[in-house]
């Protein structure tokens, strides 16, 4: 599995994607990158990695602050039960480690084995920040770039509201 940041700024370039990367020390929670952001712009984001019992994987992408039910999320998504996925099928699927899962390591899911959900109030933000595949940087990307790189990933997005405040 190739975690090489090179392989995703190529494609960014091959997909004519402008993006901007800020490095930092490494960060493993949204507190830790809250504390290390400084002026960094737009949206920054939480992913989550998980599974349905009945084996579908999942990818939700959502802004740092939003609240996330996973007993209720099923319904939202049309999935079933869900749990975490763990760390040796996501370095397998998405080939990152914990702490550094984004939606550019999709780049990585050859066999579009995981279902992508972005959040729609996450979606209406211009810039938005993920990590490069690790997490030792973000990279800013436009709302409207990040779909064309899932796209581009053979993965198509499903758009909704995964907040549970809203």
């Amino acid at each position: 599995m190739n975690n090489d940041n090179q392989a995703l700024f190529d494609r960014f370039d091959e997909l004519g994607i402008q993006t901007t990367t800020f490095r930092h020390k490494p960060v493993f929670t949204v507190q830790e990158a809250q504390s290390l952001r400084g002026s960094i712009k737009g949206g920054h984001c939480k992913n989550l990695f998980l599974k349905d019992n009945k084996g579908q994987l999942w990818l939700l992408v959502c802004l740092e602050e939003a609240q996330i039910n996973l007993k209720t999320l099923p319904a939202r998504i049309g999935s079933k039960r869900l749990s975490f996925g763990k760390p040796e099928l996501l370095m397998e699927v998405l080939g990152v480690n914990p702490g550094s899962v984004t939606p550019y390591a999709l780049i990585n899911d050859k066999q579009n084995r995981v279902n992508v959900v972005l959040d729609e109030k996450m979606m209406a933000m211009e810039i938005l920040n993920y990590h490069p595949l690790q997490n030792d940087a973000t990279t800013s990307i436009r709302s409207d770039d990040l779909l064309k790189f899932i796209n581009s990933c053979g993965h198509s997005p499903q758009i909704t509201c995964l907040d549970e405040a809203d």
